[in-house]
């Protein structure tokens, strides 16, 4: 699906343009302030290919995409005009009540998130500068050293005034008055005065010394009440005055207000969440690893660990490290682990596939795929995870672990921002939970049909399936056991095993199906309640939920014929069998009767025919499309 159409479907599920307040993104989450959270189709979410999950924080509704968020995100804006504001992030203000502790959360990491892919690549580059070098590679000295340094620490130094962008956008008010806030706060002669050990006062009022380079809550509170602020000024000035008066008054107004009063109070209040979060990660020791290892991965879920990213900062610029940061990178490979377990674990060959390369990712610093996609999915493998990351992080936290850039990626590329001193411990923390989620995957198991790949294990003739329970059969029966591989001795014509609407296979929102991993063939919107079989030949395989069959013609063409999306987990219900596996049947017998009603009220009804031997043919074509009868020809494969 195309990022404009996953786009239009995404708002679509959200409850349209109407039911956002406003929307931007992280770099992995599109998230929404709507209006009524009541309103959402997560159902309808979860069925785009593009969609890896959703969750709920405070009220913000979030939509997992992954590394194509920002490209779905830009589709959003230019395909719906109405939502632009919100994509500069004014938002309009909503009736809701709201936690005001999970606001200001959120505020921050609304703040922080546009500004992460400049902080993570100056980080990365500070890291990779230390690692050269550690190694010998680059002198400290040499003008280039001192070049690419100031690329790593000019995004640092003048912090603040990414911040007043990001915070004015935020907030409503003007970026470029925000700016010139920030620079005056940062102007040489300032800071040299400020610095100076003499005392400092404005108009009499004493100054307190505050170095604002590399510092985080004090613009951020100034930019916020410049905001309000601003919007004053600019009701009481008449219009044709409003463009000279309106920033001029509120400079003269702010820079004061926050050299006197917000920059000691930003820096007290700063200094405090940094010396709570640094004492229990300093004291805590083992308990704190195991506990915040743990929890890193329901942290990082609803986003609360972007409201860490300035006190991450502020340890950084001025104790030159952090310790809560490799915590991150061990809750990462927790997930790696778990996941390579479900490889080890899983029968079904797509699932193994999957939970393979979902492992990678996530070992590269990418786990959305790996948490949502398979984790989260059969629920076992996220409870190893959060045990390995655990494990991991009381043994780096018990070591003082500690990372010394913010390199941006929790995963082996973003090894750099951890060299140092205590590299080894980190590295340990991250190996063990690796190591221990994986193990504790491997043991807990999962129930693949919790995902459907119960049916997709049995898609193969010979697969073990304890027979379905058969309410009438008079055919004769043959042990299916006896007839080999299939081989197709001539073209063969399949009729339509149902009434209703043929239509092409990719159309099936299951990529299992709509992508042909199975096989090519045909899909059926059925608007009666009963499937025949569409060839004549033989019964390979009833699904014990029922929901499935696979028939062998006489002629060797094999196909699957699967009612529904994700209809294993009715487990029979609504479903009865009229055959067993081994039957002989004609074109056009009664196979299953099914309450159509019933399971549409839950469940994608689109029901797939798929030739899964189709490598055995040169094509495999739909023969008619659009408003069908059962027993009319609808699919042909040619040898």
């Amino acid at each position: 699906m195309k990022h404009q159409e996953t786009a239009q479907e995404i708002i679509k599920a959200v409850g349209g343009t109407n039911n956002i307040n406003s929307v931007y993104h992280c770099v992995t989450r599109l998230r929404f302030d709507l209006k009524d959270n009541e309103k959402v189709d997560n159902g309808s979410l979860k069925k785009l290919d593009k969609v890896m999950g959703t969750n709920i924080s405070g009220d913000q509704f979030q939509v997992i995409i992954g590394n194509d968020v920002a490209k779905v995100f830009d589709a959003m804006v230019k395909e719906n005009p109405a939502i632009q504001q919100s994509a500069e992030n004014k938002e309009p203000k909503s009736d809701k009540k709201q936690n005001v502790v999970l606001k200001i959360f959120e505020t921050i990491a609304g703040v922080f998130a546009p500004m992460l892919p400049a902080i993570t690549a100056a980080g990365m580059l500070k890291g990779l500068l230390a690692l050269f070098v550690s190694v010998g590679w680059m002198s400290a000295g040499t003008d280039t050293y001192r070049i690419l340094s100031a690329i790593g620490d000019g995004v640092f130094h003048y912090l603040p005034l990414l911040i007043a962008v990001s915070a004015a956008r935020k907030f409503g008010s003007n970026p470029f008055v925000a700016i010139a806030l920030g620079t005056a706060l940062m102007y040489p002669d300032m800071t040299a005065l400020l610095s100076s050990g003499e005392s400092v006062g404005f108009l009499g009022i004493p100054v307190t010394a505050v170095s604002y380079a590399s510092s985080v809550i004090p613009i951020l509170l100034a930019v916020w009440l410049m905001s309000y602020v601003e919007k004053w000024v600019d009701r009481v000035i008449p219009a044709a005055l409003k463009l000279l008066l309106v920033p001029l008054i509120t400079l003269l107004v702010m820079v004061p207000v926050t050299l006197i009063a917000i920059g000691p109070l930003g820096t007290f209040v700063g200094s405090g969440l940094s010396g709570g979060i640094n004492w229990l990660l300093n004291e805590g020791g083992l308990i704190a690893g195991i506990v915040l290892g743990g929890a890193m991965a329901l942290i990082i879920m609803t986003g609360m660990h972007y409201a860490l990213v300035p006190i991450i900062l502020s340890n950084i610029a001025t104790l030159g490290f952090d310790k809560f940061l490799p915590l991150t990178f061990i809750s990462n490979m927790g997930q790696a682990g778990a996941t390579l377990g479900v490889f080890f674990r899983a029968k079904d060959k797509k699932l193994k596939t999957v939970a393979l390369s979902t492992s990678f990712t996530a070992l590269m610093g990418v786990t959305e795929p790996a948490m949502y996609g398979v984790n989260m999915k059969y629920k076992k493998p996220f409870a190893a995870a959060m045990i390995g990351s655990a494990v991991g992080g009381g043994f780096a936290l018990a070591f003082g672990a500690k990372a010394y850039v913010l390199a941006g990626n929790g995963g082996l590329p973003g090894l750099p921002s951890l060299i140092g001193q205590t590299f080894w411990y980190s590295f340990g923390g991250m190996i063990l939970a690796f190591i221990v989620g994986a193990i504790m995957s491997t043991i807990f198991g999962i129930k693949e049909e919790e995902g459907d790949a119960e049916a997709l294990a049995q898609f193969s003739p010979g697969a073990s399936s304890a027979p379905a329970k058969v309410t009438s059969n008079n055919a004769a029966t043959v042990n299916v056991e006896d007839m080999g591989d299939p081989t197709p001795t001539s073209d063969a014509v399949a009729v339509a095993p149902m009434t209703g609407k043929s239509i092409p296979l990719k159309e099936v929102n299951d990529p299992t199906f709509g992508d042909e991993l199975m096989g090519k063939g045909v899909a059926f919107v059925p608007t009666v309640g009963e499937l025949v079989s569409p060839v004549t030949g033989t019964i390979m395989n009833v699904f014990k939920t029922k929901h499935a069959i696979v028939v062998r013609s006489d002629n060797g063409m094999e196909l699957l014929i699967h009612v529904g999306i994700n209809t294993v987990k009715l487990r029979g219900q609504y479903f009865d069998a009229h055959v067993a596996t081994g039957a002989r049947v004609q074109a056009g017998d009664k196979l299953l009767t099914f309450e159509l009603a019933e399971i549409a009220k839950e469940y994608d009804i689109t029901t797939a025919m798929v030739v899964t031997n189709t490598a055995d043919y040169k094509q495999v074509l739909p023969v008619k499309l659009g408003e069908i009868t059962m027993g009319e020809d609808v699919l042909k494969a040619e040898i």
